[in-house]
């Protein structure tokens, strides 16, 4: 699915820039970030500071950014979240999302929005890994990490994308209305899973990307265990939201399979001496794996059900927004 065509009419672009103490880059973002964009009447910036410590928002301030600031740090997953509820209230018609540390280039932001804006895609995501000589140089373990959360998410949705923890986005209106994400700690491979899911078009983009930050360190793969655990954890509940059954359905078929195995044995036995002993135990073993695998098929089943409840309730929650959106504007018109 994808959007009508934008660029009849001059879109409103939000352009937001999530920081956590990155006073040594914003300002030089937020300057280099495009006033003019084809297809595009009007840019307004936002800055996202999650509770930096240094001078992130005098920076952006500076440098022209409107600043909203965290109190204490919530994590890039709830910043985002926050974002795409003010681009919405705002009435944005697209929301391009661009890392505050520098190592995305604010003036390739065009060829991001242009796809949303000709109504190629739902989402545009920048990637790093897609064209052969515009990989960065970056250590071995975070271009293998990389590789990896890319092959969970084409083991999970069945989409192979090159590139799934990139934090340089565009998104049109359809796109943010549609969405509903849950992780604080990060967003990226949440919604490639949550927009796929539900069917809408993203597109890769390659970009030529600063493999190593100039200054500082990642706050989210800092610690290459930590984000590893903490992003599979958001993809398999991103997964389970939507697919209960084809993961149960899965381990039932395992328990199955090991619970015919013990009981094929214990058959088999008996078939040749006529009593079940001294292997009666196989009989123990493969009932319970049976019992398991039979509770886990039904459990599949209900999260099946309940996935069918969210999903009507995604619905109303889509039409409310719209409605509230549209009311928006012919107040604003009128």
């Amino acid at each position: 699915m994808v959007d009508n065509k934008l660029s009849d009419k001059n879109a409103f672009l939000l352009v937001v820039v999530p920081c956590l103490n990155e006073e040594q880059t914003i300002g030089d973002v937020v300057a280099n970030i495009p006033r003019s964009v084809d297809g595009v009447g009007r840019v307004e910036i936002l800055v996202f500071d999650d509770g930096s410590s240094d001078a992130t928002a005098e920076r952006a301030r500076e440098a022209g950014a409107e600043v909203v600031s965290h109190a204490t740090n919530q994590g890039l997953g709830a910043t985002f979240r926050d974002a795409v509820g003010i681009a919405i209230a705002r009435g944005a018609d697209i929301m391009a999302h661009i890392d505050g540390d520098g190592q995305f280039d604010p003036a390739d932001i065009p060829l991001l929005v242009e796809p949303v804006i000709d109504g190629r895609a739902d989402m545009v995501t920048a990637s790093r890994f897609l064209q052969k000589d515009l990989i960065p140089k970056m250590p071995l373990i975070k271009r293998w990490g990389n590789y990896g959360v890319a092959a969970i998410v084409r083991l999970l949705s069945g989409k192979r994308f090159r590139d799934v923890s990139c934090g340089f986005r565009v998104f049109s209106r359809e796109t943010l209305l549609r969405m509903n994400l849950f992780g604080s700690f990060t967003y990226t491979q949440e919604s490639f899973l949550d927009l796929i899911f539900k069917k809408l078009t993203i597109l890769e983009v390659p970009v030529k990307v600063r493999g190593v930050r100039e200054f500082g360190e990642s706050r989210i793969a800092s610690s290459i265990p930590r984000y590893a655990f903490r992003s599979l954890k958001i993809m398999l509940r991103a997964f389970i939201s939507y697919r209960p059954f084809r993961l149960f359905f899965s381990i039932a078929l395992v328990c199955f399979v090991i619970a015919f195995g013990f009981l094929g044995f214990l058959g088999w036995h008996y078939l040749q001496t006529g009593a079940f002993s001294p292997h009666i135990w196989a009989g123990f073993v493969g009932g319970s794996f049976g019992f398991v695998g039979f509770t886990t098929l039904v459990t599949g089943l209900l999260g099946d059900m309940l996935v069918r409840i969210r999903m009507n309730q995604e619905t109303m929650l889509y039409y409310l927004k719209r409605s509230g959106l549209d009311g928006q504007n012919s107040s604003t018109t009128k």
